[in-house]
């Protein structure tokens, strides 16, 4: 018993010397256990992303910033058709409606209300119709 417990307190306390068969047993066994141990044991899961994604945008009618160019001053934005009353073809019509949603809808836009829509890209769905305008914003000078 005495032989077995002085064995267990050698392992613990890791008193083999190096190139040993003990030393190279015991390295083996840890290797064999990370390697061959499976994930569930450990309830590794990996993280959920923080990103909000463009087809949770889509489905929730709003406004979701794309990119910020900070030597420019412009910013992109993504709106969501749904925010956009029907449009007849009037350009102004549109641009002006835009302009509407994301002064309302963009909680960080930088320069508060004074902006002027630079480009408008409306971006159609799998149905062919229109899903969401990527909207280009640049405060005014």
């Amino acid at each position: 018993m005495r032989t077995l417990w002085h064995g267990l307190v050698r392992i613990v306390f890791w008193s083999f010397e190096r190139g040993t068969w003990p030393y190279d047993l015991a390295v083996a066994a840890i290797v064999a256990f990370v390697l061959l141990s499976p994930r569930s044991w450990f309830q590794d899961r990996p993280a959920a992303p923080l990103v909000k994604t463009v087809a949770t945008a889509v489905r929730t009618p709003g406004v979701l910033e794309l990119t910020s160019d900070p030597t420019g001053g412009s910013q992109m934005y993504r709106v969501d058709a749904k925010l956009i009353p029907s449009t007849e073809a009037d350009p102004e019509d549109l641009q002006r409606k835009l302009h509407e949603a994301v002064r309302q809808n963009a909680k960080l836009l930088a320069y508060g209300t004074d902006f002027d829509i630079v480009h408008i890209a409306p971006v159609t769905g799998n149905d062919g119709t229109i899903a969401y305008y990527d909207v280009v914003v640049q405060p005014q000078e």
